[in-house]
């Protein structure tokens, strides 16, 4: 999950063997992950389900490090710091808005659609695990092998609490399943969102030092 601090460190151009197959592979990531973000932040707003909008967010912050990915095969590390910041706020907000809506949903919710939710939840698991392949597939040997595997590993954890969340509320005929995954989902995406920031910042002031160095000879 994009909440576990999930960036894929983009390879050094010349190191990739094949460029264009792999800005290809990136392309096709970035739409799946940006098409799931659509498919489950409608789904999470029909089915009144909070944990699928918790993972919708998710998939919209994969597609941002997949469009970072894109845009920094040739930029400079300020801009993906730049970008890392932008990425960082709208985890933390969207944690803040999902906390929020649970607190809410505590006295005023309904109870999901637990069929709407295990459903959703498959499609999300079937689409990590295609992005995964295919990254894997391509980039095998390479140092960044590790970290996609480990992103992938964590967005399908993400998927089976959603599905494992859809039981819950199938089986008690209550949204507190539902809630629960939601909170959790929006606490990691806090501290994901904080994490990535404070290392961004710390990238912008290494950037910054650089610059000033080298002006100074």
């Amino acid at each position: 999950m994009s909440a576990h601090c999930c960036d894929h460190d983009t390879p050094q151009v010349e190191t990739i063997v094949n460029l264009s197959r792999y800005r290809k592979i990136l392309w096709i990531a970035l739409v799946v992950n940006a098409a799931m973000f659509l498919v489950e932040i409608g789904a999470g707003v029909q089915a009144g389900s909070l944990s699928l909008l918790a993972d919708a967010v998710d998939f919209a912050g994969d597609a941002l490090n997949y469009a970072v990915s894109l845009a920094v095969l040739a930029s400079a590390l300020a801009w993906r710091a730049r970008a890392a910041i932008l990425k960082a706020v709208s985890m933390m907000g969207f944690g803040l808005y999902v906390l929020g809506a649970a607190v809410w949903s505590v006295w005023h919710g309904q109870v999901p659609q637990a069929m709407t939710m295990g459903a959703v939840a498959l499609l999300a698991l079937t689409a990590n695990v295609a992005v995964a392949w295919m990254l894997y597939a391509f980039r095998e040997g390479d140092s960044n092998m590790r970290s996609v595997w480990l992103c992938s590993r964590n967005d399908a954890i993400g998927n089976v609490a959603v599905f494992m969340a859809a039981l819950g509320v199938f089986g008690t005929g209550s949204a507190w399943p539902d809630l629960a995954v939601a909170s959790l989902m929006a606490v990691l995406a806090l501290h994901g969102g904080w994490t990535v920031l404070r290392q961004a910042r710390g990238e912008l002031g290494e950037d910054a030092g650089e610059d000033h160095h080298g002006h100074a000879h």
